[in-house]
C-alpha cells in the first residue's frame, strides 16, 4: 500500500525550510554564551540517550521479553526516538516568565539535536547496509564513531563554507565590472540567498554527507554574516519568507504526522511499547542530570535542580522521529510497521502528556524568572517559528537586540577564543555594518 507519509518528501522538501529557518533565525547572542552546553546536551547527550533506549531494546529483545531487534536496529531506533521537538514546551515558556537560560538551553538543544539524531540515525544505516558479521563489536563502534565524526564534522564545515562564500558574494560589490548591484536589485539578492539556502543540502547528500547538519550551520552562518549585507528590503523579505515557508511545512508535517494513524497497517506490542517509553524517559534522564552537574562546574549561571527536571521534562517528540522510522526501510515489512507504531505512540505519549502537563508543572515548581521583563501581551503561539530567535524582536531571549549586544561585547576587553576572532576578523572582513537591522 502506498503510504500518504512519504519519507523522501519529508527530507527533501519539508524538513529543510524548517532547519534552515531554525539557524537563520537564531538569536546568536544567547545561543553562543550558551554553546557549551548546548553542543554537550545536543551532541552528546543524544548518544547517550541513543545508545541507552537502543542497548536496552536490544538486550531486553535477546532477554525474550520484548520483540527480538538486532544491534544495528536497535540503535537505529534509539538514534531516531531521541531526536526531541519541544515545541509546545517552549512556547509555554514564551507565555510564562521562564528564566531566558533555560529557555535557551531546550531551544538551543532542540536545533542541533534534530540534526545529530539524523546523523545518528544515517550511520545506524550504514552500518546496516554493509556486511558486519566477521566484524567484533569493538571495531564496529569504532566504525560507528568514525562514520558519525565524518558525517557531523563534514557536514557542518560544508555549510559553514557555503555561508561564508554567500557572505563573501554579497559583500562585494560587482556593479562596476559587471553592471550589477545585488543590493539595487532586490530580487536577484533574495534569489541569490534562496539559491544559497537550498544549495549545502544538495551538496552535502551528492556526496554522502547529511544535509540537514549542513543546512543548520548554513543558516547560523548566513544570518551572523550574509544577512547584514542585504538591502534593508531583503533582509525582511528574506525574514519573513524562510518564517512563512518554515511554518507552512510544521503544518504539513504534523497534519501527515495526524493522518499516519490511518494511512498504513499497524503492529502493536503492549510490552515493546511500554518499555520503549520507559527506556526514551530513562535515558533522557541520564542525558540530562549527570552533564548538568557537570556543566556547573563551569558554568556562571547555574543550572538548578528545578530547571534540570523541567529540561528532563521537555523531552517531547515531533514529527522527524516518525520520518525517520519510515525511512529506515527495515525488513520484513512487521518490524518496519511495529517500529512506526511504537513511535507514533511515543510521540502522542510526550506531545499529550508531557506537553499537557509542563506549564502546571512549571507553575507548581515555581521556575519563573526572578527578573521580569517588559513584555507585550501575546498569544501563545505552538509553532517552533514564532519569533523564538527574532533579531527583529526578542525581548523574552535578551533585552538586547543583535547590534546593540554586539556593540557592548565589543566594548569589552576580555573577550576569548572565538568571540575575539569573530569581532576583532572574521566580521570586519565578511560584512559591512551600513544596513540597519
Amino acid at each position: 500500500e502506498e503510504e500518504m507519509f512519504r519519507p523522501n518528501m519529508f527530507f527533501l522538501l519539508l524538513l529543510p525550510p524548517i532547519i534552515f529557518e531554525s539557524g537563520y533565525s537564531l538569536h546568536k547572542g544567547n545561543f553562543f554564551q550558551n554553546i557549551g552546553s548546548i553542543i554537550l546536551f545536543s551532541v552528546f547527550g543524544t548518544a547517550i540517550s541513543a545508545f541507552i533506549v537502543g542497548g536496552g531494546i536490544y538486550f531486553l529483545g535477546r532477554a525474550d521479553v520484548i520483540y527480538k531487534l538486532n544491534m544495528t536496529d536497535s540503535f537505529a531506533f534509539g538514534s531516531l526516538i531521541s531526536a526531541v521537538d519541544p515545541v509546545a514546551t517552549i512556547a509555554i515558556f514564551n507565555a510564562l516568565n521562564v528564566d531566558p537560560v533555560l529557555n535557551m538551553l531546550v531551544f538551543g538543544e532542540s536545533i542541533l539535536n534534530d540534526a545529530v539524531s539524523i546523523v545518528l540515525t544515517n550511520t545506524a544505516e550504514g552500518l546496516t547496509r554493509e556486511n558486519m558479521s566477521d566484524v567484533s563489536g569493538w571495531q564496529t563502534f569504532l566504525q560507528a564513531l568514525g562514520y558519525f565524526l565524518k558525517m557531523f564534522f563534514g557536514s557542518a564545515a560544508l555549510g559553514t563554507l557555503t555561508g561564508l562564500i554567500s557572505a563573501l558574494i554579497s559583500f562585494f560589490n560587482f556593479g562596476d565590472t559587471y553592471h550589477i548591484d545585488l543590493r539595487k536589485t532586490p530580487s536577484l539578492e533574495f534569489g541569490m540567498m534562496i539559491i544559497f539556502a537550498y544549495l549545502p543540502y544538495g551538496l552535502a547528500e551528492g556526496i554522502s554527507l547529511s544535509g540537514i547538519m549542513a543546512i543548520l550551520f548554513s543558516g547560523i552562518v548566513m544570518s551572523h554574516y550574509t544577512h547584514h549585507n542585504l538591502s534593508p528590503v531583503t533582509q525582511i523579505l528574506m525574514q519573513q519568507t524562510l518564517r512563512t515557508v518554515a511554518f507552512m511545512c510544521e503544518t504539513c508535517v504534523f497534519a501527515f504526522l495526524g493522518l499516519s494513524i490511518f494511512s498504513f497497517p499497524h503492529k502493536f506490542e503492549m510490552s515493546f511499547v511500554i518499555w520503549c517509553i520507559v527506556l526514551v524517559l530513562f535515558g533522557r534522564a541520564v542525558n540530562i542530570f549527570p552533564l548538568s552537574y557537570l556543566l556547573n562546574f563551569f558554568r556562571d549561571h547555574k543550572i538548578t535542580p528545578k530547571m534540570m527536571f523541567i529540561m528532563w521534562f521537555s523531552g517531547l517528540r515531533g514529527a522527524i522521529p516518525y520520518a525517520l522510522s519510515l525511512h529506515l526501510g527495515l525488513e520484513p515489512i512487521e518490524k518496519r510497521q511495529l517500529i512506526g507504531t511504537t513511535t507514533i505512540i511515543i510521540v502522542l505519549f510526550t506531545i499529550l502528556l508531557l506537553g499537557g502537563g509542563t506549564m502546571p508543572l512549571i507553575r507548581l515548581v515555581d521556575i519563573e524568572d526572578s527578573k521580569p521583563r517588559k513584555r507585550n501581551k501575546k498569544d501563545v503561539n505552538l509553532s517552533k517559528t514564532e519569533k523564538m530567535g527574532n533579531t527583529i524582536e526578542s525581548e523574552h531571549l535578551s533585552e538586547l537586540t543583535e547590534e546593540e549586544y554586539e556593540a557592548q561585547y565589543i566594548k569589552r576587553q576580555n573577550l576569548k577564543g572565538f568571540m575575539r576572532l569573530d569581532v576583532e576578523y572574521l566580521n570586519p572582513f565578511f560584512t559591512r555594518r551600513l544596513t540597519q537591522e
